[in-house]
């Protein structure tokens, strides 16, 4: 990318919100991810991430990032899009680590059609349903027995759940369903102690934008927020770090908004 993402590299500071905790993140290799995982490092936790085999170089710059840190990490290639995947690794981080203290499920695809639904094929569609909708539904579920009182959920979902954009009708619909899902889920996971909530970003300088949408998406990307820019994955992470720590031990249920001014339907 000409400008490359800000994940908080030389910026942010940690306080020791999570020290001692254990936190799985997906597509924790580049983008929201890394900036979640290195925040998360810096504020004491030790990290498994997934993401897809072509994006092994990425994951190894994560993976120094949170070692400098003095953090440990399991990299884990696999493809959500398959359940026995999703499983194996939950089971992975169990075994490694002996439960799960935060499950951030921020793995995303998306694939911008200027034609609209014309454009959108079934694989297409099925593809970003699996990687959106199906793995955060197995994460969930297979990840619950092994998290403790005080643990916590955190949905990737976004302002395309409220303002869908017609050429991401597919994406914006799986990020309205993780909206309502985190929701649902709130109330039953609170009888064991877990809370569960969202992050909905805006418009976020990521290499998804830059690999999944045309030029003419890309030029003035961010420009129609009331801040006249894209945010950068480091202004996202904060949310997510809040989310995870003591500090929101009375948020469940909540979808928050990191959009750079974008209203997100509650």
């Amino acid at each position: 990318m000409e400008e490359q993402p800000d994940h908080g590299e030389d910026s942010y500071r940690g306080h020791g919100r999570l020290d001692g905790k254990v936190a799985l993140v997906t597509g924790g290799d580049s983008g929201i991810g890394r900036a979640v995982a290195l925040a998360f490092a810096r504020e004491g936790a030790d990290l498994v991430i997934c993401y897809l085999e072509s994006d092994e170089d990425d994951a190894q710059v994560t993976a120094g990032l949170v070692r400098d840190a003095g953090r440990t990490i399991t990299l884990v290639p696999t493809d959500l899009t398959i359940e026995e995947n999703c499983r194996a690794m939950v089971d992975r981080t169990v075994a490694e680590h002996g439960r799960i203290d935060v499950l951030v499920n921020n793995a995303a695809y998306q694939l911008a059609q200027p034609g609209g639904i014309a454009d959108i094929t079934t694989e297409q569609f099925d593809r970003t349903m699996r990687t959106n909708l199906y793995a955060t539904f197995w994460l969930c579920k297979m990840s619950l027995p092994h998290m403790p009182a005080g643990s916590s959920i955190i949905n990737t979902s976004s302002v395309q759940a409220s303002s869908p954009s017609p050429e991401l009708l597919d994406y914006a619909t799986t990020k309205a369903g993780i909206a309502t899902f985190t929701r649902a889920l709130a109330w039953s996971a609170a009888s064991q102690g877990v809370r569960v909530n969202s992050v909905a970003p805006g418009p976020t300088w990521t290499p998804l934008v830059r690999a999944t949408m045309p030029e003419e998406m890309v030029e003035g990307f961010g420009e129609n927020t009331p801040m006249g820019r894209a945010g950068q994955p480091v202004e996202v992470a904060g949310a997510f770090v809040y989310l995870a720590s003591k500090e929101s031990a009375y948020v469940t249920g909540e979808v928050l908004a990191v959009t750079g001014g974008l209203p997100v339907i509650a």
